[in-house]
């Protein structure tokens, strides 16, 4: 199996195939409404606007998964995202990224990349959810605004942890366009 194998629902609930996809650059973000991370889509929108006319595409899937931060549905988050950051990427359907009901294409995600490459920032970010009681398995997401970067072969690249934002990532973008 490979990335471009998968189907997902968008915040319609419309089926759409990531072969769609092919030949683009794929920034793939598990999101929150209500997370003190949210403020990072105003980055994400800033990437897309420089480059989508370049090949690059960001796949932006809500999540409820940590402290419940996403309540609202598929359609409310698109509203809420349009109108409060002026997003113009894609919004998928919620989904889980971790554990029984965890989305197959995170599944995917998480094997083929289940260390993230911020290296210490993470060791303090995870220090801080333990202090929280919100461990994980290793190559679990373990927040909001987890990043994984897709070349346009599909090869999953790189992952980033959530404090990690969208413009800090921009180098590495700008070589696999």
């Amino acid at each position: 199996m490979n990335f471009y194998d998968f189907n997902v629902k968008d915040a319609q609930g419309g089926i759409v195939a990531l072969s769609g996809y092919r030949g683009k650059v794929l920034l793939i973000v598990n999101t929150a409404t209500r997370c003190g991370l949210t403020p990072q889509y105003k980055e994400l929108q800033q990437l897309y606007s420089r480059y989508s006319g370049q090949g690059l595409e960001i796949l932006d899937f809500p999540c409820n998964q940590f402290r419940h931060q996403a309540p609202e549905s598929g359609g409310e988050i698109v509203q809420i995202c349009r109108t409060k950051f002026g997003t113009q990427f894609k919004i998928f359907d919620k989904i889980e990224v971790n554990g029984a009901n965890a989305h197959p294409l995170y599944v995917y995600l998480k094997s083929r990349q289940p260390n993230d490459r911020s290296g210490h920032r993470i060791k303090d970010w995870l220090l801080k959810l333990a202090a929280t009681g919100m461990g994980h398995e290793d190559a679990d997401i373990q927040w909001n605004f987890t990043k994984f970067l897709i070349n346009r072969e599909g090869e999953v690249v790189g992952r980033f942890a959530p404090t990690v934002t969208p413009l800090e990532m921009e180098k590495e973008i700008q070589a696999l366009l």
